[in-house]
Parts: structure tokens; sequence; C-alpha cells
């Protein structure tokens, strides 16, 4: 049984090997870049929308504020005024908004967290695109360029006729040495 394992992982193997061959890394590094292209414009879209919503509770918990503030002075004319029953609802509805308020500061807190890891991981991202993007230009700059023959004809027409008989002669008392 250990045998066919071995033989299995080997055909694998080889066969694995063969199919890297076959691909074409520069293609496949290409698609690879598309697609951390992607991702990052992904997490851009999220970070945007993150910091949009970041806005918007803190608009709220200015408004509460305020609220806060117009609940004080109504505490402060009930007290003036000897109104327990009235001040007591009032101390009621001071708690809720305060406990609100609690609730969208952590909400905020918990927002912020995730914009500042959304900030690095994007940086981080972008850093590693920069790298692989110079991969794929070292790789293509790495790549013999066919381009038809026309380079063979550009370096035979550099050649002249000197130089052939030169060449002629050296091999020609090469052979004859051996």
């Amino acid at each position: 049984m250990a045998l066919i394992s071995r033989i299995s992982r080997l055909f694998r193997a080889d066969f694995n090997a063969v199919l890297d061959r076959i691909e074409e890394p520069d293609v496949l590094l290409k698609q690879a870049l598309r697609e951390m292209e992607e991702d990052i414009h992904s997490d851009v879209q999220q970070l945007k929308f993150l910091e949009k919503e970041s806005v918007q509770l803190e608009y709220k918990i200015n408004e509460i504020e305020k609220s806060i503030e117009q609940v004080n002075q109504e505490l402060d004319i009930c007290f003036e005024s000897n109104e327990a029953e009235l001040a007591r609802s009032q101390v009621k509805r001071k708690l809720e908004i305060q406990r609100y308020e609690k609730h969208l500061r952590s909400k905020l807190n918990s927002k912020n967290t995730k914009i500042s890891n959304f900030q690095i991981r994007i940086e981080e991202n972008k850093s590693r695109l920069t790298v692989m993007q110079q991969k794929l230009e070292l790789l293509i700059e790495d790549e013999p360029q066919f381009d038809g023959g026309k380079s063979f004809s550009n370096i035979s027409e550099a050649i002249n006729d000197d130089d052939v008989d030169m060449a002629f002669l050296r091999e020609k008392l090469a052979r004859s040495a051996s």
C-alpha cells in the first residue's frame, strides 16, 4: 500500500512539473496582479463605506450631546419649580440618552479600529503589488524576444567579406593542426 501511495505521489509531482512548464509564468503573474488590484479596489471601497459610517456616528453623537444639554436645561427648570415628578422623568430620559451615546461611542471606536486595520491592510497590499509588478517587469525583460529572425539578419549585414576570410583561415588552421 505504501508503494502505491509513493508511486501516486511521484506521478502527481511529475504531472505538476509538466503543467508548470506548459503554463506561462508571465501570464499567471499578470492574472495575479489583476486579482490583487481588484482586492485592493474592493478594500478601498469598504474603507470608504466604513469612513462614511464613522462620520454618521460622529454626527449622531453630536446630536445626542445637544439633546443632553437640552435635558439638563429642562432639569434645571424642573428643580427650580420644585417639580420632582417631572424631574424624575427628565432624569430617566437623560439616562436613556447617555446609554445610547455610550453605545454609539463603542460602535464608533469599533469602526475606527476597522478603518485603521483596513488602512494598514491596503498599504501592505499596495506594497506587495508593487513588488509583484517589479517582478513581472524583470520577468518580461529577461525573456528573449523573438523578432522573426531580424536580429540575425542585422548581424549578418555587419559582417563583411574580410571578417569571413579571417574566420575561414582560422578554422582552416585549427583543423589542419589537429
